[in-house]
């Protein structure tokens, strides 16, 4: 029996070695999400938008980079950085922190609509889609007062 259990062992390490590479694998790229605190919905030409971003990675790797870039789809406005950047449509820019701020700031009257993309040197990506509606400042204070008269 005892004869049985040390070829047992010695086929087991044998198999074992075997079945083993040199190459270690070692994982660099890891999924990953944007949260985001939430967002107004309105705006009105000339308001700046606060953003308040947090990458979260399910592991963590070295040499990952993340860049971020945007596209506007409807309307006109600004992007940018909280340590001042603004951003050009489509340009990647390095994303220095797991924590950030993004502001924008409407230049238009009308709906707008912009995806915000964070990426890794890896391939891997995140889509974050703002939509802002314009609210006149006076529409809304006639609203306010109708609201007001008719109680």
């Amino acid at each position: 029996m005892k004869k049985n259990n040390k070829i047992k062992k010695s086929v087991s390490m044998l198999a074992f070695l075997f079945v083993c590479s040199d190459e270690l694998d070692i994982q660099q790229s890891y999924p990953f999400k944007v949260e985001t605190m939430p967002v107004p919905k309105d705006i009105v030409r000339g308001q700046t938008v606060e953003i308040r971003c947090e990458l979260k990675a399910e592991g963590k790797f070295d040499g990952t980079i993340y860049t971020i870039r945007y596209f506007q789809h409807d309307g006109k406005g600004s992007l940018r950085m909280e340590n001042g950047t603004v951003f050009q449509p489509n340009d990647r820019y390095l994303l220095e922190n797991e924590k950030f701020r993004l502001y924008y700031t409407s230049a238009s009257t009308e709906t707008q609509t912009l995806t915000v993309v964070v990426e890794d040197n890896f391939g891997k990506s995140y889509e974050m889609e703002f939509s802002f509606n314009d609210t006149d400042e006076e529409e809304e204070f006639a609203r306010s007062a109708n609201k007001l008269g008719s109680v």
